[in-house]
């Protein structure tokens, strides 16, 4: 017991822990890299695995398929979290980031739909599902080992190194995008270039093995594995230890609940928001979103240094009860900012639409069904961002500033043909589809709103990984952080593209999807209020 004792309570030198947070960083930067890149290059990935000229039941089917990943990562919460409260913290993270570049690399050799037709979306969901099981493994472990190498009272800053690293992977996978572009022609980044980023996690794995094995195990497992105090069975006692079906239910809700939902909506649904309704050049959503997610990586340090003096709830509840009071207001002044043009010519020059059975029907297509001729107008006028009043008709027709449009029969059974009509008809009114580059001002507002957003993630994830460690017990800490922390953010955040996607092609209001994340925060604020320990920062201890 004395050597387990002094093997717990000896404080790293800050050599070691310099190499602790660097190469658990590292790893968890290109590991979230590999998960990313998929999302960053979806408006690219549904021409090349999908065989579909609906551009809103393509991108969703991207979004099916990124989705697929975190539907599997809480099977890989409970798979690694088992074996890392049996086998240790650094062999366990070892295993998942091997999986996770694997699999990522495999992406890059997919043929496309084109040339081996169905079997392409198919070998990406099963690439897609090992990515998850990796996930699920990836930052329990990572969190867990920074967490029991820092003294209490620096544990929030150092465990923030991690948290800026999920931002990080964003950054790197922007960053490897902007890189290809500027070297591969545009022809060829289409055609064959976008399979640049996913080969690169080949070198990344690489990299990220390397450093990871100079790591040694944490001082807390080696301190039970010594005192023969790990758990026989992580997964059966994560649920029958005394407290921890709360901690757990808190975890998963009013913790995961809130910032993986923030969090995606801050970064994937604000770049699907410019890229998609609001026509912004592609270059330039990359640009504004590599400037704001380095300097928001900052913010998660700082908001994670801060918890270890005012507590890990403050900094919590504070990011939630924002984030429902400014989630509406920064996504109407970022499209106030990246298209103005619509919004006005909107205001002054209304858009009716009349007719029987006006619905839309997302995945009509998918399931054989057959999409109304309303619905079809409807998902043309939302795609291209153009807000719309319903009134009831027996025929379909579109009216602009009380101004009757001639519509094509033949828009109805062909997609393109509908989409250039109806942009040549409300471009005579003012309505601008071709691709923005807003002048720099407008480009400052849309990087301080992305701040917001940031600053927002920031507060309410910053101080996660330092407060999920403490709320549970050593010896089933990786099985009992990581089952609700990959539930939540597999589910509420990995499905948040999809959903949004899904309301707002429904609503026909390009703003609607935010409901989403609004209503999971709201809950997820009332649960972490309740549930999450007050207070200055303390060790886990037995209630």
């Amino acid at each position: 017991m004395a050597q387990a004792q002094t093997l717990a309570d000896r404080e790293p030198s800050e050599k070691e822990i310099r190499l602790v947070i660097g190469a658990s960083s590292a790893g968890t930067i290109f590991e979230w890299y590999d998960f990313f890149i998929y999302g960053t290059l979806a408006y690219i990935l549904k021409d090349a695995f999908y065989a579909t000229d609906n551009e809103t039941l393509g991108l969703l089917l991207v979004w099916s398929t990124f989705a697929v990943g975190f539907a599997f990562r809480p099977l890989g919460a409970i798979l690694f979290g088992f074996l890392g409260d049996k086998l240790g913290r650094k062999y366990t993270f070892l295993v998942t980031v091997t999986l996770m570049g694997i699999a990522t690399a495999g992406v890059g050799l997919i043929p496309t739909v084109d040339t081996i037709g169905m079997a392409a979306p198919i070998i990406v969901i099963l690439l897609r599902v090992i990515q998850g099981l990796a996930l699920g493994g990836e930052y329990g472990g990572a969190a867990i080992y920074v967490a029991e190498h820092a003294p209490p009272d620096k544990r929030g800053f150092y465990t923030s190194f991690i948290q800026a690293s999920v931002a990080g992977g964003f950054v790197l996978s922007i960053i490897v995008v902007l890189a290809c572009r500027a070297l591969i022609p545009a022809e060829a980044f289409a055609a064959w270039g976008w399979r640049v980023p996913f080969l690169l996690s080949i070198a990344l794995l690489a990299i990220s093995l390397w450093m990871r094995l100079k790591l040694s195990e944490s001082p807390v497992f080696q301190a039970m594995k010594a005192a023969g105090e790990t758990s026989g069975n992580p997964f059966v006692e994560s649920f029958t230890y005394p407290g921890n079906k709360k901690r757990i239910f808190v975890a998963l809700f009013g913790i995961t609940g809130i910032l993986t939902t923030v969090w995606y909506t801050g970064f994937f649904s604000a770049m699907s928001f410019l890229r998609g309704p609001m026509h912004v050049d592609d270059l330039t959503v990359e640009l504004v979103l590599l400037i704001s997610g380095l300097v928001v990586m900052g913010f998660y340090i700082i908001v994670g240094k801060w918890s270890d003096r005012v507590g890990r709830k403050l900094p919590i509840i504070i990011g939630a009860g924002l984030s429902l009071a400014l989630l509406f207001p920064l996504f109407w002044a970022m499209g106030s900012f990246a298209n103005p043009g619509i919004a006005a010519a909107a205001e002054k020059a209304p858009v009716v639409v009349r007719g029987p059975a006006c619905e839309t029907d997302p995945f009509a297509e998918l399931f054989q069904r057959e999409q109304t001729d309303c619905g079809k107008m409807l998902e043309t006028l939302t795609a291209s961002g153009v807000p719309y009043r319903l009134e009831a008709g027996e025929t379909v027709s579109l009216m602009v500033g009380g101004d009757p449009v001639f519509v094509d029969p033949a828009w109805f059974a062909d997609p393109a043909a509908r989409k250039a009509g109806i942009h040549a008809a409300l471009g005579r009114y003012g309505f601008d589809f071709s691709k923005q580059q807003p002048p720099l001002p407008n480009i400052l507002g849309i990087i301080a709103v992305l701040l917001g957003l940031g600053m927002l993630s920031a507060l309410t994830y910053g101080p996660v990984a330092a407060l999920l460690s403490e709320l549970f017990p050593p010896r089933i800490r990786y099985s009992s952080m990581s089952i609700p922390y990959h539930i939540g953010a597999g589910y509420l955040g990995g499905f948040l593209p999809l959903i949004a996607g899904v309301i707002v092609a429904r609503t026909g209001d390009i703003y609607s999807g935010l409901w989403y994340t609004w209503a999971v925060v709201a809950f997820g604020l009332v649960v972490a209020w309740w549930g999450i320990p007050g207070g200055p920062p303390r060790d886990f201890a037995d209630d």
